[in-house]
């Protein structure tokens, strides 16, 4: 069977559908410890940063796990590696939901983050292979998982949290892991044609000759391009629903309000994906970071309710595409057999700029007693990544210009 009939095949589009399905579970890892962030600070009686650090090492997990699960998908294939994520996550879980100290809830984070990592980075690197004319909206399908996942789950367990507290929470979450993920995996056996690999491998390294950088400096250019975005991303993500709380509307209108920026998140990822694959990666990375610069700045002179929610819409809106945005530059520069690895590597940048920004968020609201300085570093992390993508484009048009 050669490439062609393999990329954007009936089956492609059955194995998205599939993936996610698993995704919109798999990610439930990262956005659970945002919901009862509020609840473990109340419980441990630990400060605004303390709180933060479970999250940060949720998100230290799943940088890791992008980076170590997407180097095992290349060699093993994704089933394996999305069970043993599963069982990962459950365990995780199920001895989170007992955990008597706050400390002992970071540790365990790492673990529920590792394994959330293969619903998210491992899994686009596996759908970019079967698809080659609309890789750009397949890849944002599929990392629409991790956004619907952070929209239905903090509003679904929201009503759990309430009645029965968040180690019941947890429990639940150990055993949706199991009963979803695990079957899912089993149906993405197949594996992809050597022939299918070659034909993807040809396309990449066409695209490849525009870019006067080398893999490896391209690679590392786009993960610092990616610790500055997640960075400025992670502050409303992260620090929404305690903000509300801060605010005195309460953590279920925090809870809507991230549901309603990650519901808007899967709008610009779908639409981003169409875009990737009539501009390219590079210049609708260009395009979110911008957009997503600017929802920043609207976050400072509003703190009403209503505006609150419209403001989480368009900052949803505007930066969803972002990220998927990186693997679709992978994949139109680099080797289509090394896909795993540096999707993850930059995947795993990406997190740790969340982890950094979630956690450097929490120390100013600890130093400043208000998020106004930490919507400001978030920015100023923005400007950065901004920065880069301008620097690409622009060597990429010069090298275009040149061998014109």
């Amino acid at each position: 069977m050669t490439g062609p009939q393999i990329h954007d095949s009936t089956y492609s589009w059955l194995r998205l559908a599939i993936t996610l399905g698993i995704a919109t579970v798999g990610n439930v890892g990262m956005w659970a410890i945002i919901v009862i962030m509020p609840a473990v600070e109340a419980e441990f009686g630990v400060a605004r940063a303390d709180a933060s650090l479970p999250y940060s090492a949720t998100m230290i997990g799943f940088a890791l796990g992008n980076l170590l699960i997407g180097r095992a998908v290349d060699r093993y294939g994704v089933t394996a590696a999305l069970i043993a994520a599963a069982a990962a996550m459950a365990a995780g879980f199920a001895f989170a939901s007992v955990a008597p100290s706050v400390w002992l809830l970071t540790a365990l984070q790492l673990i529920v983050g590792f394994g959330s990592a293969a619903s998210f980075g491992p899994l686009i690197a596996d759908i970019s292979h079967w698809f080659l004319r609309r890789r750009g909206i397949a890849v944002a399908i599929a990392a629409s998982g991790n956004y619907l996942s952070g929209a239905i789950w903090p509003v679904a367990l929201s009503g759990v949290l309430a009645d029965y507290g968040w180690r019941s929470v947890y429990l639940a979450l150990a055993a949706l892991c199991l009963a979803v993920m695990i079957p899912g995996a089993l149906m993405l056996r197949r594996a992809l044609p050597s022939a299918a690999h070659d034909a993807a491998d040809q396309h990449s390294q066409l695209r490849a000759r525009a870019v006067p950088l080398s893999p490896r400096a391209l690679t590392w250019l786009l993960a610092i391009a990616g610790i500055g975005c997640c960075v400025a991303m992670s502050m409303p993500q992260v620090h929404i629903v305690a903000f509300c709380v801060d605010l005195g509307y309460g953590p279920a209108v925090g809870a809507e309000m991230l549901s309603l920026m990650l519901l808007g998140g899967v709008v610009s990822r779908l639409v981003s994906g169409l875009v990737a694959d009539r501009l390219g990666g590079v210049m609708t990375l260009l395009i979110g970071s911008t957009l997503q610069c600017i929802a920043l700045f609207l976050y400072l002179p509003f703190d009403g309710m209503v505006s609150l929610y419209l403001v989480s819409l368009v900052f949803g809106l505007s930066q969803g595409g972002i990220v998927p945005s990186y693997a679709v530059i992978v994949r139109e520069y680099l080797p289509a057999r090394e896909a795993g690895a540096r999707v993850g590597f930059v995947i795993m940048a990406t997190i740790v700029g969340m982890a950094l920004g979630g956690w450097m968020s929490g120390w100013i609201y600890d130093v400043t007693g208000s998020y106004q300085m930490a919507f400001l570093n978030g920015i100023g992390w923005n400007l950065l990544n901004i920065a880069i993508m301008v620097l690409i484009l622009n060597a990429t048009r010069r090298r275009a210009v040149a061998g014109g």
